[in-house]
């Protein structure tokens, strides 16, 4: 892909303006005002506000409404990519699939879309949380609670905005790319107070300075939010802090304050976990918020197209968008790992059909002709499948309480010992998921992938999993006897990671930020030649790098 697919962005300086622009760009409908718009009023901050959780569902938000890429979907795109990057969403025509990059490995260069979107879309959100942040003084003792609560919300999105910036870019070693220059580098921070002149010389974080500057955020999102609770799941509560800061002491490896902070979560929030009844409903299942769902999104007509909606790609129910076309199914192996007293089975369609008394809104003359392993999990609204208006204006999960046991679990074992981390695992399983299970695992890295596996089959499509399998880098089987996988393109063993689950930063932010000139992650795109990878074998390393 060339360089000049880019020419739109440079004439309105998006190169410039995502990061030298958390200064001084406008948004596009739906999203949130300019810093001088706010002004200091709690009217204008609360409309400022209320915009964040749209601008997070947004359609075409990072081509300004322009229909581009079918990517651009804000953060449901980041949900779709990390489930692909980990090779667990498989299409049966993989040309309908518009994140199978992320799947095979391949066009992840630094000027195609695959790390433009996703940076971009990031650097977007961090600019809306700026433009508030930068109109609140939180020292100011005279300030409401309800002017605190809106910075402390702002001040959250931004931890999270960071937080996402950091799994996908921060790079970590692998056999197939060369890292060494950048190992320990995450991305440019960008504050309220950041000027054009820093942004064009603002050089990549340290691992240990980003983990500060997102821990210092949510610290104030805490205080901010002691005395003020949102009129709704759609925006970070102290419970949710709670949980960002599990998810980031998590990828720090702090063991012992992820584990504090998932418990802190949970008992602040009084959700939850899922139950059967909700999960596998045919009208509401993942598409309306229970319980356990901490922190949510929900788009509306007025912030999607026909093709821009996160149920057009993973709902197989719904009837407008791609994912018709694509199928979406689950990988077979991660399938086959599901146990059949696990009722999230139910979410995809087993090869013996009388396992379970499937049930769609379409028929079951419509489920008989799907593929074995297709997904039901996320439905359409209200059953509506045909209108796209309706059927894709669906609650959209960030965090479920569900999220926070399995880091529980996973840090209790690496901090308190293995058999107390299987005591937190059992617990949650066999109290919310199968009832007959029963880990006895004594080796530390044998149970972190266990847990790993119960959170990609908990979180498919939503992408949770991803930062734990990178952090853990389980190596990655697509290739095997029975695989589902469509074509060879698909068919790769990496050892460790994809060398793609270190993201490129993009040309243009090169070309505008000296600071990162030849410091850039790999391009992964080239780094696995021979396709398929013979069954039971890894993809060998390149021994100089993928550079």
């Amino acid at each position: 892909m060339k360089k000049n697919i880019f020419k739109f962005f440079s004439a309105l300086a998006v190169s410039a303006t995502v990061l030298t622009g958390c200064i001084e760009e406008t948004f596009p409908e739906g999203g949130t005002a300019t810093s001088d718009q706010i002004g200091a009023s709690a009217t204008a901050l609360e409309a400022s506000v209320n915009g964040l959780p749209s601008q997070m569902v947004q359609g075409y938000l990072v081509y300004k409404g322009k229909q581009v890429h079918e990517t651009d979907i804000a953060y449901p795109s980041l949900m779709l990519a990390q489930t692909e990057l980990l090779g667990d969403f498989v299409p049966v025509d993989y040309g309908y699939d518009w994140w199978n990059r992320y799947n095979v490995c391949t066009g992840m260069a630094n000027n195609g879309y695959y790390s433009y979107l996703p940076y971009f879309t990031l650097y977007q959100f961090v600019k809306s949380a700026n433009d508030i942040i930068g109109v609140v003084d939180i020292n100011d003792e005279s300030l409401s609670d309800e002017m605190r609560g809106y910075a402390g919300m702002a001040y959250a999105f931004r931890a999270f905005d960071y937080y996402m910036l950091m799994v996908l870019f921060e790079p970590v070693d692998n056999i197939y790319t060369d890292c060494s220059k950048v190992l320990g580098l995450t991305v440019p921070i960008v504050t309220e107070s950041t000027t054009n002149d820093i942004a064009k010389n603002n050089p990549r974080a340290t691992h240990d300075e980003m983990v500060e500057f997102i821990l210092s955020d949510l610290d104030k999102a805490e205080a901010c939010l002691a005395n003020y609770t949102p009129a709704t799941k759609n925006f970070p509560d102290l419970a949710v802090v709670y949980g960002l800061k599990a998810k980031v002491y998590l990828w720090d490896e702090n063991y012992e304050q992820a584990a504090a902070y998932a418990r802190k979560a949970i008992d602040t929030s009084g959700a939850t976990p899922m139950t059967a009844a909700q999960w596998n409903d045919p009208t509401t299942g993942f598409n309306t918020a229970t319980s356990a769902w901490m922190w949510y999104f929900h788009p509306t007509s007025d912030n999607m197209g026909n093709l821009a909606n996160f149920t057009g790609h993973v709902s197989g129910e719904a009837d407008w968008g791609y994912s018709a076309l694509s199928q979406p199914m689950i990988a077979r192996s991660l399938y086959d790992e599901i146990a059949d007293t696990d009722f999230r089975k139910y979410s995809f369609l087993d090869p013996d059909r009388s396992f379970y008394n499937y049930q769609s809104v379409r028929g079951s003359a419509w489920l008989d002709e799907k593929p074995d392993y297709f997904s039901l999990k996320f439905r359409c609204a209200n059953g509506d499948y045909q209108t796209y208006t309706v059927g894709a204006s669906v609650d959209i999960p960030v965090m479920r309480v569900e999220e926070m046991y399995l880091i529980e679990a996973e840090a209790v074992g690496v901090s308190q010992g293995v058999a107390a981390g299987v005591a937190k695992l059992n617990s949650f399983m066999q109290g919310y998921r199968q009832p007959d299970y029963n880990c006895t695992l004594s080796d530390l890295r044998e149970f972190q992938l266990e847990v790993l596996k119960q959170m990609r089959i908990e979180f498919w499509g939503e992408g949770n999993a991803f930062p734990t399998a990178k952090r853990l880098k389980p190596g990655v089987i697509q290739n095997y006897e029975g695989t589902n996988v469509p074509v060879d393109t698909y068919k790769i063993n990496c050892q460790g990671i994809k060398p793609n689950w270190n993201l490129v930063i993009p040309i243009d932010e090169i070309d505008s930020n000296v600071a990162l000139q030849g410091l850039n992650n790999p391009d992964p795109s080239n780094a696995i030649p021979v396709r398929p990878t013979p069954i039971g074998e890894y993809a060998p390393g390149n021994a100089g790098g993928g550079n």
